[in-house]
């Protein structure tokens, strides 16, 4: 699948433009893992669009993502990549047994808290540090909806050192910062 054709079905099925927001920012992150570790930009970056596109239309696990795996079957998506983005969803108890896997558990919910710190800040992430990040993770109410204990795992199932991780994703972010509304 290109990312065209990933845009166009992430579209049909996200209206909301907070979801098509986060996705595009999973997809910056996962691109800038994939150049750095040698792996397959174009595909990291499809998996980092679609890991939430039937979110909107099926909350809740497992139909999120199993709907979607469906869908993305229909389509001829592979099942190695369908079965990246089912586990990233710790309640579907799919192993995350490949590199890719890691990085999308590990980006997903880090992307989300970047972008909730970011859009308080009078220059949004030009000028966002790690060390923002992380005061803003050790309160509790600011963004509650987003698991520190998620970030923290992802971040240690992918064997990544947590502030080089903040950091690689805030660089990932800042370059598609006019589509995420954070220029």
């Amino acid at each position: 699948m290109t990312r065209q054709e990933a845009l166009d079905l992430l579209f049909e099925y996200t209206k909301t433009d907070s979801l098509r927001k986060h996705a595009l920012a999973v997809e910056a992150a996962m691109r800038a893992y994939a150049r750095s570790l040698g792996e397959d930009e174009e595909t990291w970056g499809v998996v980092g669009l679609l890991h939430d596109f039937d979110y909107e239309m099926y909350p809740q696990a497992p139909d999120h993502p199993m709907k979607g795996s469906e869908i993305l079957a229909s389509r001829g998506f592979p099942e190695e990549l369908r079965r990246t983005i089912l586990s990233h969803v710790p309640a579907m108890n799919v192993p995350r047994d490949t590199r890719m896997a890691k990085m999308l558990f590990a980006c997903d919910e880090l992307c989300g808290f970047i972008i909730a710190v970011a859009v308080i800040r009078p220059n949004k992430i030009a000028d966002l540090e790690v060390s923002s990040v992380k005061k803003k993770m050790k309160d509790k109410a600011f963004a509650r909806a987003v698991s520190r204990e998620d970030i923290l795992n992802g971040t240690t199932e992918a064997c990544l050192n947590l502030d080089e991780h903040i950091g690689t994703v805030i660089e990932a972010m800042k370059g598609s910062a006019r589509d995420l509304g954070l220029a």
